[in-house]
Formats: C-alpha cells, structure tokens, sequence
C-alpha cells in the first residue's frame, strides 16, 4: 500500500529535491553524476602568455572536491587576439595542451567532469594586454561597444575564416587533453553574441540581417568542430535567451528577442550533429544587471575600474558617474532597477522556452540555466518545471565551495553564510584575486579580524604554493 506524504513535512520536500539534484544527468555523449554545473568563473590566476598556473589548478579543485557533477572552465581565449583580460589560460597552441591535462586529472579525481569554453572577446576586450595595444576588436561591426566604449572593426572573410579555424583547433586541443567536452560562449557580448544579436551586427553580407545570416558564423564554427573531434565529443553552447541589448540605454536596439533565440538554437542543432546541450543566460554585455544578477558595488567599481580608463572612449564618462555621491547612487539604483526583483533562477523562463523548442524537434539536446541559484528548493523546482535539465552555479559557490554538500543536508546555506549577490567579486577581479569580498559573510569580532579572515580565505587559492 502507497504512503501519502504529509506535504507538511518539509524532510520529505527535501529528500526529493535532493533525489532530483544529485540524479545523473545524461548528455548525448557526457553523463554528469549531479544536476549541478560550476559556472564559468574567471580569475587572473594563469601566466601573462596565456599559460596555466598553480592557482588555477589549485582552483579548479576546490570546486571539483566540493561535490559539483562539472566544471565549466573560465573564459578561455582561442587566440590572444580574444582575451578578455591578461593573465587567463589560454588554448591557442598545442604548448598549452599538458596544463590542460593535468587540470582534467585534477577534477577527474573527484569524478567531476571538466567542460572548457572556448571564447573569443571580439570587441568586448576589457584589458587585453601588450599585444593587442594597436588592435581593434575584431566584430561584426565596426560600432564600438555602448558601455565602455571600446573600439571594433568589422571582420574580413579571412579573419572569419582564421578564427573559426581557432575555435576548432582548441576544441581539438581540448580533447587530446583529456577534458570532457568544450563549451561555445555565444552569450553576454563577446564575439560570437556579437554576430548573433540583431542589436549589435549590422553587417550587409551573408554573415549578417536575418535570422539564419547571424547565425551563420556560429554554425560555420560548430562544423568545423565537429571535423576536428568527431560527432561523440560533448559540445554545448551558452546563450542569451534575451539580449537586453537596450538595458542601459533605451535608444540602442533591444537586440535579440527569445523567439530569435529560439531559432538560432534550431539551427544549431544542425539535424543532430551540432550542439549538444544549451546553456542559458542573458544580456548582451557583462556585466549587465541580468548577468551575473544582483547589485552593483559603486564603491569597489571606484577602487577597481581605474585600470580601465585607458582602454575605451567612454571609460573616463563611467568612472565620473561612479566617483560621484549622487550619480554614483543614481546608477546603482537604475542598475538594480532594470535587473527587476528576481536574482534567483532569473533565467528560468527563457530556459524552458528553449527547453520546450528544442524537445519538440526531439533533438535529445538538455538546457542549463545559470542565473544565482544557491536554495535546493529553488534548483529542483527549475527541473521539476521543466525549466532545464541542470543549474550552473557561479558566485554562490565562490561564497560556499561546499555547497553541494550543504545542499543535501539542508535547503541552502545559513543566511549569514550565503551569497548575498553583492557582486564585489566582479569588480575586484579586474585587478586582485577572484574570491568573495563580502565582509559580512566572515566571522570576527572587529573590522580588522573579518577582513583577515576574508584576505585567508581569498589567498587560498594559493594553497598548496607551486614549490613545497
């Protein structure tokens, strides 16, 4: 005879979301012992040549050791030419291939599977370094980026030709590594958003105007992928779901809307030999009140974002609006206004819509969404609905690299303990180590004891150092 659970008793609500999240999640070639993906976080840990450092390693651990089922790399250049900012492990040369392999042996050991995303900044090039100083941002357009300002020109059929060769041959790189699959970042502003969104390409040629044109550059990189690894190496693609290309200033074009998204991500699931699996987030610049959701600390941006100033024609503008008490009050508000209320699963919508759209082309492609999840309740009721097959996890897992394990023993964090989206790790990344700079997360009797157990906590990446 069935017992009837007493929908009351919250133990039984837990015992079946954690059932659900920690059930493996089976891709087309990967299987994923848990529903819980670590975002891609990036730190400065790594060489200026773009060669892979001991933090890095010592990082990716933490993560894989804490319980999540993959890791999906930081942001991880094809060429310096697309790096966001300097010191990033990069994949643009076989000589980067043993550090690759090492961090696969790192994770593995914890039977966490390690996915790398293969990303190009196009124009959106923060502090590109030495190299780049007298080079624009390769783009779609030649239009410089709204926010900061920084410079484009419009790709050449040979520079599209080149970097679609460099997507592929870092995918091939990646998978002589031994990683488990490689994800595309189509997402948040950088290259491949750039051809995407209607908002920003404004290009006349077939790479450009309608649906299927914008997509073209993307497809023409997932083929040449999928000649170099072959059909059974896991390949997936984060997305904007919406562009709120007009988030910051309502006269730019809105950008992609999702019935857009929706029908670029039908065509790249190229009749069942493109992608694999959707990663879903939205906006189109990073930051952006949508991504990663939560504040904007005015405070940190005026103590970080100096090292900007040199790098775009409106960095100088951005730095006046932070630096002062009113318009510095004034952004934040408008920032946390165009956000809206919702931080937790801010995605989720747009997740099932693509969800729903690839399921109907029975493609067997899954959807993750990212978007602050950090509550057992709130990550199980995104699957149970039907919202996506797994969750990526970013700064809440900064702030709790155990939270898988928390996870199982209770709903989440304790409130003082959980992530409070301040988003004062993003601004501190531009120049220090990426860790979580809330001081009211830490314990400590005075100012001086919290700030030295959030520095310890920071530097430990460090641990162990290269040389015992």
């Amino acid at each position: 005879m069935a017992v009837e659970k007493d929908l009351s008793d919250t133990s039984f609500l837990h015992e079946d979301n954690v059932k659900l999240i920690f059930n493996p999640l089976e891709f087309r070639h990967l299987t994923v012992k848990n529903r819980l993906f670590r975002s891609n976080l990036s730190g400065m840990f790594d060489d200026y040549n773009g060669h892979g450092g001991n933090a890095r390693l010592n990082w990716e651990e933490k993560f894989a050791k804490g319980g999540v089922g993959a890791i999906i790399s930081s942001y991880v250049p094809v060429s310096v030419r697309g790096r966001i900012l300097t010191r990033y492990a990069m994949i643009d040369d076989d000589n980067k291939i043993p550090f690759w392999k090492a961090v696969a042996e790192s994770v593995h050991r914890y039977d966490c599977r390690y996915i790398l995303q293969l990303s190009h900044s196009g124009r959106q090039q923060d502090l590109g370094g030495v190299e780049n100083l007298y080079h624009r941002g390769l783009s779609s357009t030649n239009k410089s980026d709204f926010f900061h300002g920084l410079p484009a020109q419009s790709m050449t059929q040979d520079e599209i030709d080149r970097v679609i060769n460099q997507f592929a041959l870092g995918a091939r790189r990646a998978k002589e590594a031994g990683l488990d699959g490689v994800e595309l970042h189509g997402a948040n502003g950088y290259l491949i958003t750039q051809f995407l969104s209607s908002g920003i390409n404004n290009r006349k040629d077939k790479y450009g105007g309608s649906v299927e044109n914008r997509t073209r550059f993307v497809l023409e990189v997932v083929r040449a992928i999928r000649r170099e690894v072959g059909n059974d190496f896991h390949l997936q693609m984060k997305i904007n779901g919406v562009d709120h290309n007009d988030w910051l200033y309502p006269w730019e074009k809105p950008g992609n809307v999702l019935e857009e998204s929706k029908q670029q991500c039908a065509i790249l699931l190229d009749d069942g030999k493109g992608i694999d699996a959707f990663h879903v987030s939205s906006g189109s610049t990073f930051p952006h009140p949508r991504n990663p959701p939560g504040d904007f600390p005015v405070q940190e941006a005026v103590r970080w974002y100096d090292g900007m100033l040199s790098q775009g024609s409106r960095t100088h503008l951005n730095y006046w609006v932070f630096s002062h008490r009113l318009t510095g009050k004034l952004f934040r508000w408008y920032w946390r206004w165009r956000r809206g209320k919702v931080i937790e699963g801010i995605n989720a919508g747009y997740a099932r819509e693509i969800r729903d759209h690839v399921t109907r082309l029975d493609s067997g492609a899954k959807v993750i969404c990212t978007g602050g999840f950090q509550h057992a309740d709130q990550i199980a009721g995104a699957i149970r609905a039907g919202n996506c097959d797994g969750v990526s996890i970013g700064r809440p897992l900064i702030a709790n690299n155990d939270l898988p394990q928390i996870l199982k023993d209770k709903n989440g964090p304790e409130l003082h303990r959980e992530c409070t989206y301040c988003n004062k790790c993003l601004l501190n990344d531009l120049e220090n180590p990426l860790g979580c700079y809330e001081l009211s997360r830490f314990d400590g009797d005075t100012f001086e004891e919290k700030y030295e157990n959030m520095i310890k906590e920071v530097m430990s990446v460090y641990d162990p150092p290269t040389f015992r």
